[in-house]
């Protein structure tokens, strides 16, 4: 009998659902999907993997160019042996770089204005003829051994002093020559300088070129003119 009793008692069960145990987590409703943003997000990723590869592939873009690796002085040109090499640099238009296989070109050229070692060349830095920086005048000189130093060269700083009369040029003499302590051209630069096989070395004789400012031009052209300069290298001016 008890058992017929459980029996139907189970038989009279609601049927309403069992609800959830303690601890099960209900199920998410379903989550509201964005089209645009998910294709923003897409993009914006594509964009920046598209830039990155540009900046590589820029980077990547390289030329060789010619620098100075010597000053050159105004008026004077490159020298291939002596005072360039060859240097990489990433392309860009907008600079008028002088490429290294223009070097033979180049050296036909005259630069504008003093041009410093390490400076990268450009083509507004040279012209077909040496053009004088504004106030300044060439004067050529014909030096004796003894009134030059034996080391100069183009672009050195010197100093020209006068001959004083009457000095006598024996062996016991400065050089052959003596100079007054008052300078013609206290702030000359040594543009050309004749090569030593046109300088006639029996007698050490040497032909410069020297870039003075114009108010002192005619007084050392008139002492050049009678063999009456003294050239001396100096510290370059600050």
């Amino acid at each position: 009998m008890k058992i017929q009793e459980r029996t139907g008692a189970g038989n009279n069960r609601s049927a309403a659902p069992a609800q959830p145990a303690v601890g099960e987590r209900l199920p998410a409703p379903p989550r509201e999907r964005k089209p645009a943003l998910a294709a923003l997000a897409v993009l914006l990723i594509l964009v920046g993997a598209l830039g990155a590869t540009v900046l590589v592939l820029r980077a990547g873009d390289r030329i060789e160019v010619v620098k100075v690796t010597k000053p050159i002085a105004a008026g004077e040109a490159v020298d291939e042996k002596t005072n360039i090499t060859g240097v990489m640099v990433a392309e860009d238009d907008s600079i008028n770089y002088v490429k290294w296989e223009q070097r033979g070109v180049l050296a036909k050229l005259k630069a504008k204005s003093d041009i410093p070692a390490g400076a990268v060349a450009v083509g507004e830095m040279f012209a077909k003829k040496a053009v004088l920086p504004a106030g300044k005048a060439s004067v050529g000189l014909s030096l004796k051994e003894g009134q030059y130093p034996s080391d100069i060269k183009s672009g050195d700083t010197v100093a020209v002093y006068p001959v004083l009369s009457g000095t006598s040029t024996g062996k016991g003499s400065s050089g052959g020559s003596s100079a007054s302590g008052t300078p013609l051209v206290a702030d000359a630069k040594v543009n050309t300088i004749a090569a030593k096989s046109d300088a006639t070395v029996s007698t050490g004789n040497l032909n410069i070129t020297l870039v003075v400012p114009q108010e002192e031009a005619a007084a050392l052209a008139s002492a050049a003119s009678e063999g009456k300069a003294v050239v001396a290298r100096v510290s370059d001016a600050d």
